[in-house]
């Protein structure tokens, strides 16, 4: 399944929803179509029943774990099974509600799409493709250190900074140089802890766009301080546009990845290139401490797969595109600077006042 986080207008204001993608142009509200296919069986109290089994948030549908996802195929199934996705039929389906009158089909243009998992429990970024590492290091005229090889580095995300599928990114009013990352993203499924990497595996919830929003001025500084990334990494990380499930893939394998700015083609690559496989790196998360469902894990970028290695810089008002096979295109435009600003902390100690003396 495409699952989605769906938000619709409603008469007290936008609600959240979860669907899947029903063909190319339309949205099922997994949740109302539980509930009517129970109404369908006669079950008693159909909608209280669809709201247990099925939450209609994405964390809390991962937390059902194999119920929830089962509910949500039959629920899919049945919809499938009573019209398909011809257009004529499409129509017939969009008249039908739930039982208390629930809209159960969205076309794409009723409904915006946000994030799939719009507020992630937790967000890691990793570095999974060599050539990318060693280009970083050659920048700084230093070789590639073995321990990149030994360990399956990564940093912890700001999981509050989410964007959606054509939300405007905010440029932050410290940088002048701005950039994107195209990386795939893996959702977790089920709480663990001490994984094996084939216990891992079947930890997964699916898979993602990630465009890894980076600061490259700011992440400099301190990473030449051996800290962070931080203020360079915490304003923005976008995903989606849909979670594809792990049944449908299990692990990513040789997707043919692309850029384009403006429609314009920056970059393209393959992410068989990468080092590190998610169910190794999710293992190593896992050691003496739990995952929990929705928890985030980037890939990092493939060589060449952000301004950085390309230098050539992204512009406000740009729309950046990163596209994955089996995963879609993920679109963002690029905000205006507030204010024309630059972070110097130098000034900071110099207006620090002298410790007062007893």
């Amino acid at each position: 399944m495409k699952l989605v986080t769906l938000s619709v207008d409603t008469p007290v204001g936008p609600v959240e929803r979860l669907g899947a993608l029903l063909g190319e142009t339309h949205i099922l509200d997994l949740q109302a179509a539980y509930a009517r296919l129970l109404e369908s069986r006669e079950e008693p109290q159909p909608g209280r029943i669809a709201r247990a089994l099925l939450p209609a948030d994405m964390v809390g549908f991962l937390e059902g774990g194999k119920r929830s996802l089962e509910a949500a195929r039959e629920a899919l199934a049945a919809m499938k099974a009573a019209g398909g996705a011809a257009a004529r039929d499409i129509q017939a389906l969009r008249r039908q509600r739930g039982p208390g009158g629930e809209t159960l089909l969205y076309a794409l243009s009723e409904a915006r799409l946000q994030a799939p998992v719009p507020r992630p429990p937790a967000l890691r970024d990793f570095l999974a493709f060599e050539e990318h590492a060693k280009q970083g290091a050659a920048r700084r005229g230093e070789a590639l250190a073995p321990e990149w090889r030994q360990i399956p580095a990564y940093y912890k995300g700001n999981h509050r900074e989410i964007y959606g599928p054509d939300d405007e990114i905010p440029w932050p009013s410290y940088t002048r140089r701005l950039d994107f990352e195209l990386e795939i993203g893996c959702v977790v499924g089920k709480k663990g802890r001490n994984l094996a990497p084939e216990e891992a595996a079947r930890h997964i919830a699916g898979y993602t766009l990630l465009n890894d929003f980076s600061a490259r001025d700011i992440q400099k500084r301190e990473m030449a301080a051996r800290m962070g990334p931080a203020k360079g990494k915490d304003f923005a990380t976008a995903l989606g546009p849909f979670l594809l499930t792990a049944d449908e893939m299990p692990e990513p394998g040789n997707l043919a990845l692309a850029v384009r700015v403006n429609g314009t083609a920056w970059s393209e690559g393959n992410f068989g290139a990468r080092h590190w496989s998610f169910p190794l790196m999710l293992s190593h998360v896992s050691q003496e401490e739990t995952v929990y469902p929705g928890d985030v894990l980037g890939s990092g970028t493939f060589y060449r797969g952000c301004g950085l290695d390309l230098d050539r810089w992204i512009e406000p008002g740009d729309v950046v595109e990163i596209e994955a096979e089996k995963l879609g295109v993920l679109r963002n435009r690029i905000g205006r600077p507030r204010q024309e600003r630059h972070l110097d902390y130098s000034d900071f100690w110099k207006e620090a006042p002298s410790p007062r003396k007893k």
